[in-house]
């Protein structure tokens, strides 16, 4: 049997990686190696680490809070047998997975993690953007960013922002159209939808006093945030966008704000983590990077 803290220092990989093969190679040994390793652990533990079928393996709850304990504890017995001249405080390593809305992830969160991987290279991170929320619990993410109420008490959240939503057009369709002035002329204009992956369905705008519309017949429709707001620009239709897409394009002329006396409420957008054991320094850098570089000051 291997010794303890090599058996952790394993373990830790593999619950870092894809798969056991990817584990193995990042750590210069076999996949067979691995797996021992895995077992053996597991029956010191007396529980099951990793879920095993024809699709691969997948970490288990108990698996997940030992990660979190192990990952510490490796580094910290690391760093006992660094010599004095390299007792510096470690850099921050390891991965880091990440899930946020298409556009919000692009504009906001992609430039933060860059600047955090040109100051950390040991740095490294899983993104998933989509504009349905995923589960950070069950899809073993790491941290999260939503446009929306979060209201969840397994995770610890940070309010950091509160973006407006502008209803916008082009100058060129207002000239042709003219601005809308009550909801229902919305049906009578050319429009762009979202749609909602996972209803089907496009979600509606959103208005003073909780009132909401989904446009009839969109002139396009999209499940991909960003190609709507390509197409808002290209001037297909009315839209309804966040204000850390439109502002810009408000102040530069570009788009053409409507209906401003019924803009509703401002949606938050949080910074969120799952309560689960202690918290990586890398997890913690890079939440507390987030919540800095997107708070509202």
């Amino acid at each position: 049997m291997l010794n303890r803290l090599e058996m952790l220092r394993i373990f830790v990989a593999a619950a870092e990686a894809r798969n056991f093969k990817e584990a193995a190679a990042r750590l210069g040994i076999s996949p067979q190696a691995v797996t021992r390793a895995v077992q053996d652990l597991e029956a010191a533990q007396g529980e099951l680490l990793f879920h095993r079928n024809t699709r691969g393996v997948q970490i288990t709850t108990y698996g997940e809070h030992l990660a979190a304990q192990a990952r510490d504890s490796v580094q910290r017995l690391d760093a006992l047998f660094q010599p004095a001249t390299e007792a510096a405080p470690s850099q921050p390593e390891g991965l880091v997975r990440l899930t946020a809305p298409v556009a919000l992830g692009r504009r906001l969160i992609l430039p933060v993690l860059h600047r955090l991987g040109n100051q950390h290279p040991l740095l490294r991170f899983d993104v998933q953007l989509s504009d349905t929320h995923a589960d950070v619990v069950d899809d073993r993410i790491d941290i999260g960013v939503r446009y929306g109420s979060l209201h969840d008490s397994r995770y610890v959240a940070r309010r950091v922002a509160s973006p407006p939503f502008r209803t916008v057009g082009t100058p060129e369709l207002v000239a042709q159209y003219g601005k809308p002035k009550t909801l229902e002329q919305l049906h009578e204009l050319p429009t762009t939808s979202l749609r909602d992956l996972s209803t089907g369905r496009p979600w509606p705008w959103y208005f003073a006093g909780g009132q909401h519309i989904s446009p009839v017949n969109p002139r396009f429709l999209s499940n991909d945030s960003e190609a709507e707001f390509e197409a808002i620009l290209a001037g297909r239709g009315f839209g309804q966008l966040p204000g850390f897409m439109a502002d810009e394009h408000i102040a530069s002329g570009r788009l053409v704000p409507v209906l401003q006396k019924l803009q509703p409420d401002a949606w938050d957008i949080y910074v969120y983590r799952p309560q689960r054991g202690p918290v990586p320094a890398r997890i913690r850098l890079v939440f507390d990077a987030l919540v800095s570089s997107l708070g509202m000051g």
